[in-house]
């Protein structure tokens, strides 16, 4: 029999998105599956409508809203299963998705995460902004992906259609052993949403584990269906949680030099954003940093034993992304250097 996998699908007030494309999960080939969604307390009438119309799916409640990361924590507390998929509620799968990620995943002991091909679910043949084929760190932790450079975004033209170990697996749809999630903790509840895989990831790699890209396996993400990409909160997130996870998995002399550029680049778009007529997110900047200092006592409580060169992770690219994709005008991965 295969390995017993459970789909666990966090909502909150996502009953469109259930409507729409659970039907199709519930289609997915693999005949040792669970699909769980858990709740995170909805206002809308999510639950009932689940109740109603898919029986067979089961319900875990949160007693309230713990964001994405504490609110997988809290269910998959109460989830029993050998592979754990965390699973948007705003993906679109085919229905063979699930056993090749499982196959490559199964063919290595030291594999602990992985995710699939990730397109956008409004032009399936265009890579999509969360995962796309996988995510890399620059020189200064700067997250990227192969398929998409910030806002340009590649079409698939077969160009990542070989598998790969890469530095992080996106959270839209994300694989990992249920042994291995347990080992490394869970996800950082306090980031509350965005980059929390990639801390995820990012411990994993410093116990000695890899993340894989499997290209076999393909689902279509809608993208910003709970925080729009143009959020000053995503962007205060995202400003904050980087410096966060940077300062958690670094070794204490790497992680305060990469900080303090790190810091700087941040200015930068600072900057652009007030010249820009964006005002929030020049806040969203400013108030990500202060609650990253305020938080520095607090992160340094969390830093593990373990402490890598992250650089030497597989997954890394050794200059920045920042200078290449915007002064050196590099828009596509395979043109890095």
């Amino acid at each position: 029999m295969n390995p017993s996998v459970a789909i666990v699908i966090l909502n909150w007030n996502g009953k469109a998105y259930l409507k729409q494309f659970l039907p199709g999960i519930l289609l997915s080939e693999y005949d040792n599956l669970q699909i769980i969604v858990g709740d995170n307390a909805s206002t809308d009438d999510s639950v009932s409508f689940l109740q109603e119309n898919f029986p067979t799916v089961k319900i875990i409640h949160n007693d309230r809203n713990y964001g994405f990361a504490g609110g997988y924590n809290k269910v998959l507390e109460r989830v029993e299963a050998d592979y754990f998929i965390l699973l948007n509620s705003d993906v679109e799968v085919s229905p063979n998705w699930i056993k090749p990620v499982i196959r490559l995943m199964e063919s290595d002991t030291k594999i602990a995460a992985a995710q699939p091909k990730i397109k956008w679910q409004l032009n399936k043949n265009q890579f999509e902004y969360a995962g796309a084929a996988g995510g890399y760190l620059d020189i200064y932790a700067f997250p990227f992906c192969r398929g998409r450079l910030f806002n340009v975004y590649e079409f698939d033209n077969g160009q990542y259609n070989e598998q790969q170990e890469v530095f992080w697996a996106s959270g839209a749809a994300f694989f990992i052993k249920s042994k291995c999630w347990r080992e490394a903790g869970g996800l950082d509840a306090d980031l509350f949403a965005h980059m929390e895989e990639i801390d995820l990831c990012w411990r994993l790699k410093n116990l000695g584990y890899k993340i894989m890209y499997c290209p076999d396996a393909e689902v279509y993400h809608v993208g910003g269906g709970t925080l729009q990409t143009e959020n000053p909160f995503k962007t205060y997130l995202n400003f904050r949680n980087n410096l966060i996870i940077m300062q958690k998995n670094l070794p204490a002399g790497d992680a305060v030099f990469r900080i303090i550029i790190r810091m700087f680049i941040d200015f930068i778009a600072w900057w652009h954003f007030l010249l820009t007529g964006k005002p929030k997110f020049t806040m969203a900047v400013s108030k990500g940093h202060w609650h990253f200092l305020k938080s520095l006592s607090k992160t340094n409580k969390k830093r593990k034993s373990v402490q890598k060169d992250y650089t030497k992770h597989t997954g890394v690219y050794h200059n920045s992304i920042v200078w290449a994709f915007f002064i050196r005008k590099i828009k596509y991965f395979s043109k890095l250097t």
